[in-house]
């Protein structure tokens, strides 16, 4: 194989899979995310070319991949969280595909989950919620806020940081009631993480001053994280 497109994780160095770390420690060229743990770039072979993807357009980081995929190099492309869940993995893909170059995807283990439950809340609970919906909200205008409010289950928004207050304002104005429990967890699964909980109406105002990489829960879920977070403290 010559190009992999693997997922490094949602964050902690550890939650990146065993063939994942495997390709990295074998890799001729990597190029990564500026998110992806400094850890795991170090995996990589000391005289392995690295490549920071973040001063890169997309069309770029494509064409990188399928130039060093023609001359039969090891490449590992490190993406943060999953490849193919708001990774543009998929982008790369079809440009690799299109150039009749050999890859392969290593899925990662995705931040919809693992974030939620590294702060206590499971995205799904039998009787409180059976269904999940994840969603990119870097442009908050551009949702279907109809859609979302009248959604069962939970909604987890990608990118929903920056536009929180507008998020919350749309879903409210469609019909979820201000009252629902929402999260926001910064930094999940890593020794910085933050977690802020409060009703939909205000966890805008409760979120202030998180950083990203941050991920938005909202739903009923998020009560659960009060006696889960207790029998972790217990446990530990």
């Amino acid at each position: 194989m010559t190009v992999s497109l693997v997922g490094a994780g949602p964050g902690d160095p550890e939650l990146v899979t065993v063939k994942g770390l495997a390709r990295v420690r074998a890799c001729e060229v990597i190029v990564f995310d500026r998110l992806v743990a400094p850890e795991l770039v170090a995996e990589a072979p000391p005289d392995a070319l690295r490549i920071e993807r973040d001063a890169l357009g997309q069309e770029e980081v494509n064409a990188l991949l399928v130039a060093h995929g023609r001359r039969g190099r090891r490449v590992v492309r490190l993406k943060g969280g999953d490849p193919f869940l708001f990774g543009r993995g998929g982008e790369e893909a079809i440009a690799l595909a299109d150039a009749a170059v050999p890859f392969e995807v290593i899925p990662g283990v995705s931040s919809l989950a693992s974030v939620p439950a590294s702060a206590g809340i499971p995205v799904t609970h039998r009787g409180v919620a059976s269904a999940v919906t994840a969603f990119a909200a870097h442009d908050v205008e551009a949702l279907d806020a109809r859609g979302l409010a009248r959604t069962p289950g939970t909604l987890v928004a990608f990118m929903g940081l920056a536009g929180l207050e507008r998020l919350a304002e749309r879903l409210v104005e469609h019909g979820r009631s201000a009252a629902t429990p929402a999260a926001v967890v910064s930094a999940g699964t890593t020794a910085d993480e933050q977690v802020v909980v409060a009703p939909l109406g205000a966890i805008a105002r409760a979120a202030v001053g998180l950083r990203t990489p941050a991920l938005v829960v909202i739903g009923e879920v998020v009560t659960l994280r009060g006696r889960l977070a207790a029998l972790r403290r217990s446990a530990a």
